[in-house]
């Protein structure tokens, strides 16, 4: 492998990471708060989708991108409405948000399109890159590191952020304080989940100008995973993130070599999550009332 391989892979990986470090912060954000989701594959292939149409309709990418927040902010107050205000079980409704969007998204693509399990948008409904001799890298990457950094100032260094923490883990004290608990989480849900409808977006927008009826690949249950790794921190999600978008470029380079069957090479990043979450299992320490509902007495 030369020099130039190696910095391809590089940049590769930072456009890679780009939807899962979205995604980790969110979810980190919102189970800092007591909200528990699993729904983040729905909203990032809901919102790629949609973000798609919203990009065409215009002509503008960064609309489209808008267009995926916006997908992400409706699916986050269903999911907070359902489990912040009605008492909700926090895993179910995530599960039917990933199975809406299985069902949503490709008879979507066959109606609103015409194609089946995929359509290719035109140039000038995609993103802009900067165009070096290793690839192609997206100004998002710059805006999800400044996103990672932001979040975390505000989750340790402000009250915002300190009554935020303070609702997922003493919501009875926080309340007993004057603390709206069921207003923190609610947003907070919210947030996480506009934050995945970016990510979404970005992928069909800005790194793949495609829409595909499988293209989230796993990667909102990746990004848990790097919530988990990173300690619900969402600084250090920028790390797990380009670790996990590492071995997907890895894998994206390997597979053309044919050094060994291309399934197994593609496999790569989903295997590093099962080895990394494994190596964490029992030390992780999720906030005390992470996913319990909290009913005033």
């Amino acid at each position: 492998m030369d020099v130039g391989s190696v910095l391809s892979i590089l940049i590769t990986s930072l456009m890679a990471m780009v939807p899962i470090v979205l995604t980790s912060v969110g979810a980190a954000w919102s189970e800092r708060a007591g909200v528990v989701s699993i729904g983040y594959e729905g909203v990032l292939l809901m919102s790629a989708f949609f973000g798609a149409i919203f990009a065409e309709l215009t002509s503008n990418a960064v609309v489209g991108l808008l267009g995926g927040v916006f997908i992400g902010i409706l699916l986050g107050m269903l999911h907070g409405a359902l489990t912040v205000y009605l008492k909700g079980d926090h895993v179910i409704p995530g599960i039917g948000i990933n199975l809406l969007a299985m069902g949503v998204v490709p008879f979507g693509i066959l109606a609103y399109w015409g194609t089946a399990g995929q359509h290719q948008l035109p140039h000038n409904a995609q993103m802009w890159h900067w165009k070096t001799p290793y690839g192609e890298l997206s100004p998002m990457v710059f805006v999800t590191m400044a996103i990672a950094l932001v979040t975390w100032w505000v989750l340790f260094r402000t009250p915002l952020g300190l009554r935020v923490r303070a609702v997922g883990e003493n919501p009875e004290a926080a309340d007993a304080l004057g603390i709206n608990v069921e207003k923190y989480r609610f947003w907070s849900t919210v947030y996480g989940h506009a934050l995945a409808g970016l990510g979404g977006a970005f992928m069909s927008v800005d790194w793949l100008g495609l829409v595909h009826k499988t293209m989230s690949g796993g990667r909102g249950f990746i990004a848990l995973a790097n919530m988990v790794f990173s300690g619900w921190n969402p600084l250090v999600s920028l790390i797990g993130g380009w670790l996990f978008g590492f071995f997907d470029a890895l894998a994206a380079w390997l597979a053309p070599k044919h050094v060994i069957p291309g399934q197994f090479i593609l496999m790569l990043p989903y295997i590093m999550t099962l080895i990394i979450v494994a190596g964490i299992i029992g030390k992780a320490r999720p906030p005390k009332a992470d996913g319990k509902p909290y009913k005033r007495e």
